[in-house]
């Protein structure tokens, strides 16, 4: 991933208008660049603050399409953030469905598993059970404790789905 101020900042631009085509377009022409650092940061900022449903499944698109590892912790940061629900659903959603290995970060799913909505909770389910495969023992009995510990694993609608979860990492 490289670092442009230029790039960011003609990025921001194009994103602040208010005609969703040209939104769209510059999101879609990010595919054929060189990730550069920041982009993550705003595409999230604006899935999390438009209604606008083109560029919500642009920006979707985008997300769930990346194959760069190298922009794996920006995806994972902006999952950290106080974002929407569906905004972090969505983040969740593109980390499997990129098809890359986000086995370094199981912790961090754990906790959007244990803090998400219910359909969030399955989408960090999903993560963690294609992830899992690359982890040492120590590091799924590590998220089996953590889960185990929280106050948020037992409660009524995600008692099964948890169960499951913590199944899996046995494996």
């Amino acid at each position: 991933m490289i670092k442009s101020a230029k790039k960011l900042k003609e990025l921001s631009s194009s994103l602040s208008g208010n005609n969703s085509v040209v939104v769209s377009e510059a999101i879609k022409a990010l595919r054929g660049e060189e990730p550069f650092e920041g982009a993550i940061a705003l595409l999230a900022a604006l899935f999390n603050r438009t209604d606008n449903r083109l560029i919500q499944r642009t920006i979707e698109d985008f997300f769930n399409d990346i194959k760069d590892k190298s922009v794996r912790p920006e995806i994972i940061n902006e999952i950290r953030k106080p974002w929407k629900h569906d905004t972090i659903s969505m983040l969740v959603s593109s980390c499997w469905q990129s098809g890359l290995d986000y086995s370094e970060y199981l912790n961090d799913m754990a906790a959007v598993f244990l803090n998400g909505d219910y359909a969030t909770s399955i989408e960090c389910m999903t993560v963690i059970e294609e992830s899992v495969r690359h982890c040492s023992r120590n590091t799924k009995d590590a998220v089996i404790k953590t889960i185990e510990n929280s106050p948020l694993s037992g409660t009524n609608e995600r008692l099964t789905l948890t169960n499951e979860l913590i199944s899996i990492l046995r494996k």
